[in-house]
């Protein structure tokens, strides 16, 4: 009967092992966003709100509303710093846009599991990747291209 129990306490810490290094990847990443070159920056950016979504997501369902809002504000953020780079450089702004797309359906699949009172954030966070995605479409479809 030990064996079991053993293994399980072993599974258990290996996936906590595994959680922690993918938190220590999502603050590389950041690290590497400000001393990347512009054109590289909106990939990172993308990966980071990939990585958050999927903390936000795990976090929200054990309960942990804080860190998952934190995590919410991150894929803002991040989008931001995307459309910034993407415009700024002219280059994958059609990228950006689909992400963000893809993951504002994301969100709005976990605002639909949230109780009433923590899907506002949420919410705010799916109206901001509209705009992000707006304000792309607009910049690559305007008639003034220079």
């Amino acid at each position: 009967m030990r064996r079991p129990t053993f293994s399980i306490l072993l599974m258990t810490f290996a996936l906590t092992l595994s959680a922690a290094a993918k938190d220590e990847a999502v603050e590389q990443l950041k690290a590497r966003v400000e001393s990347a070159h512009p054109e590289d920056r909106p990939g990172l950016c993308i990966q980071i709100a990939h990585q958050q979504l999927r903390n936000a997501d795990r976090l929200y369902n054990d309960g942990q509303i804080e860190q998952a809002r934190a995590a919410v504000d991150d894929i803002v953020t991040y989008f931001e710093k995307a459309r910034d780079a993407a415009s700024q450089t002219k280059k994958h702004q059609k990228s950006v846009e689909i992400a963000a797309r893809k993951i504002s359906e994301k969100l709005r699949d976990i605002k639909r599991t949230l109780a009433f009172e923590d899907q506002p954030p949420v919410d705010q966070a799916i109206k901001h990747l509209e705009d992000i995605r707006t304000a792309l479409l607009k910049e690559m479809f305007s008639k003034d291209k220079k």
